[in-house]
């Protein structure tokens, strides 16, 4: 029997995929005893290419896949959560807290007053480095809500920085029968000397 594409030479082995006769020059050995023409080992490296694409196109959507599904509802929770944190961090370290407005007519009770511009030099305290302020001025806008026309009301009362309480306020004239109360940095106290009629 003679070659498929050498008619001048004798066969010596065949193709397992189309049993064509083929001689030493046109065999290609697939494995150890399996025998294939030229033509039939291009058409299986190409089918073998084709299915390594298919092969690469089914992995890389399974990670497509993978990435999609790793974000389920738990990972939106977890995103959610962490901006809101953020946004609180940022409220808590650029907003502060502003100062309240008044309700009371603290011109006419001089304790209103008293315990308002209390609450104020607390405040100024926390967020000016644990230092209380040289005078009341200095509470007015940012920790006490007073107008320019109000600002005459801060003479009602006296206020002094103290190395040992912190500070003293009081009423500059308490009411006759009255105890003066004296607000320090420590808490109240109350002061039975002398009281100016008012």
């Amino acid at each position: 029997m003679k070659c498929k594409y050498h008619k001048n030479r004798n066969a010596e082995y065949f193709c397992t995929s189309c049993n064509a006769p083929l001689c030493g020059d046109c065999v290609e050995e697939v494995r150890p005893g399996v025998y294939s023409c030229f033509q039939c080992a291009m058409l299986h490296s190409l089918s073998e290419v084709g299915s390594s694409l298919v092969e690469k196109r089914e992995k890389a959507g399974e990670k497509k896949a993978a990435k999609l599904r790793r974000w389920g509802p738990f990972h939106y929770f977890m995103m959610v959560s962490s901006v809101l944190i953020l946004v609180m961090w940022g409220v808590i370290l650029f907003g502060g807290q502003p100062a309240p407005q008044r309700t009371a007519q603290f011109a006419k009770k001089g304790r209103v007053l008293l315990f308002m511009v209390n609450g104020a030099i607390k405040r100024y305290a926390r967020y000016e480095g644990a230092r209380y302020p040289a005078s009341l001025e200095e509470l007015v806008p940012k920790y006490l809500a007073l107008k320019k026309t109000e600002m005459h009301h801060l003479s009602k009362l006296l206020y002094e920085r103290d190395d040992e309480v912190g500070y003293r306020l009081s009423l500059a004239k308490p009411k006759k029968g009255r105890m003066n109360l004296v607000l320090t940095g420590k808490g109240i106290r109350y002061d039975g000397g002398p009281v100016e009629e008012g």
